[in-house]
């Protein structure tokens, strides 16, 4: 039997539900971010920062409305072009590769992310993918 490489859509499709733009600890945004969306937004950086950001120790986070939602979320993100590295990547996130449980822990509020998939096979997955990102990003 020839092994098929897997690819992205064999374990996860979004629905685009916006679960994924809730709570859950909140969207970090690095500086490349915050200039980057400043601008698609029309303001300066300070401005954004003040505006649509909370603090998370020392590091800013997007800030949630009272539904808890991301303030760009509007049905479908607002910021979709120029959404944070963390929004771009989901699911595949760093903490998959520290345990690879917390993908089947995430998939509980994302029906997007298949469950049906050994961990194994998963985190062959997950490192490739993880590693050709890191590789695309220098």
């Amino acid at each position: 039997m020839v092994f098929k490489e897997i690819q992205t859509e064999d374990i996860f499709q979004c629905k685009k539900c916006g679960d994924c733009c809730r709570g859950y600890g909140g969207t970090c945004v690095t500086e490349k971010d915050i200039i980057t969306i400043a601008d698609y937004v029309n303001t300066k950086p300070d401005s954004f920062v003040a505006d649509y950001c909370q603090m998370s120790g020392k590091k800013p986070v997007l800030a949630q409305g009272k539904n808890r939602y991301c303030v760009f979320w509007d049905g479908l993100c607002m910021i979709h072009p120029v959404k944070p590295y963390m929004c771009r990547t989901w699911p595949f996130i760093n903490s998959l590769l520290v345990d690879i449980n917390n993908w089947y822990i995430m998939a509980q509020f994302c029906p997007g992310m298949r469950t049906d998939i050994s961990p194994r096979l998963l985190e062959k997955y997950i490192q490739r993918e993880l590693s050709d990102d890191l590789t695309k990003r220098r």
